[in-house]
C-alpha cells in the first residue's frame, strides 16, 4: 500500500484482537478509512466492512481493498496489468504538472502514468476493476516517487527509488468477506455514521491541521482525472484550499467530533487518537462517556510508536531543501473503546505476546 501518514499498520493487530473478544460483530463501520488499511484487515478476517472516505483516492483505495472481491476482478485484472505494463509513455497533464512544472516523479515515469490513466480512463470500465486498476498505478506511482513520504514537497535530489523504471502490479484484493460483501463510499464522515449502523465503529480521525487531501493531492488528481488548475510549487490542487475537512481546525474539532460519535448507529467505538491531536486523553475519555445518556464505558490502550516517516526523514521546505529540526520522533498512540458495557476485563485478557509488545491498559 501506498506511503501514508497516520497509517495504523503497527495498530492492527490489537484493533483486530479488540473486536474478537470484545464483540460478536459481523459488521465493521470505518468512516475515516485513509489507505483502507484496518479495513483489508478487517475484511481479511471475515468481517463485512463499511469503509468511507470524503477523499476520491482513498474511496478508490476503500473501493478495492473492501469492496471489490477477488473472485469478480483478478481474472479481468491480471489481463489488464499486463497489458498495460507495455504501454509506451506519452507525456500529458501528469507529466507537465509533477515532473516539469515539479520534481515529484522522473519524466519517464510520469509518460507511463500519463499513457496508463489515459487507457484506464478510455475503457469505461466496471467500477471496481476501475478502482483496482487506479490502486495498482497509484502503487507503482508511490514506489518511484522523490518524496519523504508526503506530497507537500519533493527532495531537492532525485531519491534513489525515482530511478526505477514504473511497473503495475495487480493489487491484493481478497475474497469475499465470509460475512458479507463489503461496501466504500466518499461521503462526509458524519454522513456515513448517519447512513449506515454496524456492530462496530472503527474511528480514525484526522488529529490535527495537516490536511489529508493537502499532503496527497497527487493521488486525488491521479483518481479523478480532472486535471485541475494547481498553485505553488508542489503543484497542488486549487481545490485544496476550499476542501478542508472541520477535522483539521482545532476551533471546531471537539464539537465536531461530539456530533459525530452522538451520530454513531453501533455498540462499540472505538477511536484512535494520539499525544499530537487536538483533544487530550482526559477529555477523549470524558466525551466517550457522555455517550448513551452518560452510560459511556471506557477502556483505553495506549502504546509507544515511531512518528511517520518524514519525521524520522527531516523537515523540508516548497524547495526540497532540509531545514529546520523534528521535535520529536515518538509519540503515544491511544486506542479508546467505549460501550454501554464494561470491555475492560475482556480487553485485560489479551496475549502475553501483546503485553511484552508494550501495550498498556486502563479503564475510565
Amino acid at each position: 500500500m501506498i506511503k501514508y501518514i497516520g497509517s495504523k499498520r503497527t495498530l492492527i493487530p490489537l484493533i483486530l484482537e479488540t473486536i474478537r473478544r470484545a464483540t460478536n460483530a459481523r459488521t465493521v463501520l470505518d468512516p475515516f478509512s485513509g489507505t483502507a488499511r484496518v479495513g483489508h484487515a478487517l475484511k481479511a478476517a471475515g468481517y463485512r466492512v463499511l469503509s468511507n472516505d470524503h477523499n476520491a483516492y482513498a474511496a478508490v483505495l476503500a473501493r478495492c481493498y473492501v469492496q471489490a472481491d477477488a473472485e469478480d476482478v483478478l481474472e479481468d485484472a491480471r489481463k489488464l496489468v499486463r497489458e498495460f505494463n507495455a504501454l509506451k509513455g506519452t507525456p500529458g497533464y501528469f507529466t507537465e504538472t509533477f515532473c516539469i512544472r515539479s520534481r515529484f516523479f522522473q519524466p519517464k515515469n510520469g509518460e507511463r502514468i500519463d499513457a496508463i490513466r489515459e487507457a484506464i480512463a478510455a475503457r469505461g470500465l466496471d467500477p471496481e476493476l476501475e478502482a483496482v486498476m487506479l490502486v495498482s498505478l497509484m502503487e507503482a506511482a508511490d514506489r518511484v516517487d522523490s518524496t519523504t513520504g508526503v506530497q507537500m514537497a519533493y527532495l531537492k535530489s532525485w531519491a534513489p527509488r525515482s530511478y526505477n523504471d514504473l511497473e503495475l502490479r495487480v493489487p491484493n484484493v481478497l475474497p469475499r468477506a465470509r460475512y458479507g460483501k463489503g461496501q466504500a463510499t466518499c461521503l462526509d464522515a458524519l454522513d456515513a455514521v448517519r447512513r449506515f449502523a454496524a456492530d462496530v465503529a472503527y474511528l480514525d480521525p484526522p488529529y490535527n491541521q495537516h490536511s489529508y487531501l493537502g499532503n496527497y493531492h497527487i493521488w486525488e488528481s491521479l483518481v479523478r482525472w480532472d486535471k485541475p488548475e494547481v498553485y505553488g510549487v508542489a503543484c497542488k490542487r486549487v481545490d485544496v484550499r476550499q476542501r478542508r475537512s472541520v477535522f483539521n481546525a482545532r476551533s471546531r474539532f471537539t464539537a465536531a467530533l461530539h456530533t459525530l460519535l452522538t451520530a454513531v448507529q453501533a455498540p462499540i467505538i472505538i477511536v484512535s487518537f494520539n499525544d499530537e491531536g487536538y483533544v487530550t486523553r482526559q477529555d477523549m475519555e470524558a466525551m466517550l462517556r457522555s455517550l448513551w445518556n452518560g452510560a459511556g464505558q471506557v477502556t483505553t490502550i495506549e502504546k509507544d510508536f515511531k512518528r511517520y516517516v518524514g519525521a524520522q526523514i527531516g523537515i523540508y521546505n516548497p524547495r526540497g531543501e532540509k531545514v529546520g529540526v523534528v521535535s520529536h520522533l515518538r509519540n503515544r498512540e491511544f486506542l479508546y473503546v467505549a460501550s454501554r458495557e464494561d470491555l475492560a476485563p475482556a480487553l485485560m485478557s489479551v496475549t502475553a505476546a501483546q503485553h511484552r509488545q508494550g501495550w498498556l491498559f486502563g479503564e475510565s
